[in-house]
């Protein structure tokens, strides 16, 4: 065999290149400059390549990029449970999967979307705190809102993820009954 005739031969160099490209950790997620977040992680990445790789802005600018899409990773995680918990084991990942071709399936909806999101954001820890809301997360509370399980989401992720108030240690939430 040739490595030329072998169309394996690229496929751990193919992988990396998806992964540079993979803004959401979603393979081959076509929307990764479509939202403001997006286009933000995106100038981030294209800066860093620009970077001597021995640089120390090259350093941090890696760190950065790791930690946002961490960050993106725990509350996607976070969402996929709660879903889960409602029955929607199956169904999470589409639940979830968002891409430039999702439409909103009533418009009348879109108030309510925001509505639910918004609270969702001020009243539970399902975002982090320095967490910029993000348009993706619309279309989902959209659909559950279309299933009829936002509300049963919201109670679900206020439960399982509460405000902590200034003062409340984390070691204090976790002594907290759980329902």
């Amino acid at each position: 065999l040739r490595s030329n005739n072998n169309p394996y031969a690229s496929f751990g160099a193919t992988l990396a290149r998806d992964e540079e490209q993979n803004l959401w950790s979603t393979p081959h997620d076509v929307t990764h400059t479509e939202a403001d977040d997006d286009r933000v992680l995106y100038n981030m990445i294209v800066v860093r390549n620009q970077l001597d790789k021995d640089s120390e802005e090259w350093q941090k600018l890696n760190y950065d990029i790791y930690t946002l899409r961490q960050t993106r990773k725990e509350v996607r995680s976070r969402w996929k449970h709660i879903l889960e918990d409602l029955g929607f084991q199956k169904e999470a990942d589409s639940l979830l999967s968002v891409t430039k071709l999702s439409i909103i399936s009533d418009s009348q909806n879109m108030g309510k979307a925001r509505e639910i999101l918004l609270k969702l954001s001020e009243e539970t820890n399902i975002f982090p705190t320095s967490w910029e809301l993000s348009e993706r997360y619309l279309f989902v509370v959209d659909r559950l809102i279309a299933l009829d399980a936002a509300d049963e989401f919201f109670k679900m992720a206020s439960v399982m993820y509460p405000k902590r108030h200034s003062g409340e240690r984390a070691d204090d939430i976790q002594k907290a009954p759980q329902c």
